[in-house]
């Protein structure tokens, strides 16, 4: 029988004096990524127990509003691919895009 391969992946927080994140580092090394810069970090965890979601949502002070847009965005348009292959509800997919057209064209992403 095979041994199973284990994955890690890690995010550094660096906090200012008032615990507000001024640096987010993550390191993905079975993906190529080592102590990457980034802006924004969402991570949701499914709590199967409590039967809840847990979530970490950081970005740095510095990170521009017009970035914070499109990273929501995005992560949208990411969450609607993720239903249609998890459950494969063709009429929820096209429900979540739709959203995330209308949400693209109130926050004037759209060009």
């Amino acid at each position: 029988m095979p041994k199973n391969h284990t994955s890690t992946i890690t995010l550094q927080v660096e906090l200012d004096e008032n615990r507000v994140p001024e640096k987010l580092n993550w390191s993905a090394e079975d993906g190529g990524v080592k102590n990457e810069a980034s802006k924004a970090i969402f991570l949701s965890v499914w709590d199967h127990k409590a039967q809840e979601t847990l979530k970490i949502d950081l970005w740095t002070k510095d990170m521009p509003v017009d970035q914070m847009k499109v990273f929501f965005h995005q992560t949208l348009v990411g969450m609607s691919e993720t239903l249609g292959r998890a459950m494969e509800d063709e009429k929820m997919v096209l429900a979540m895009k739709d959203f995330c057209d209308y949400f693209a064209e109130k926050m004037e992403l759209k060009k």
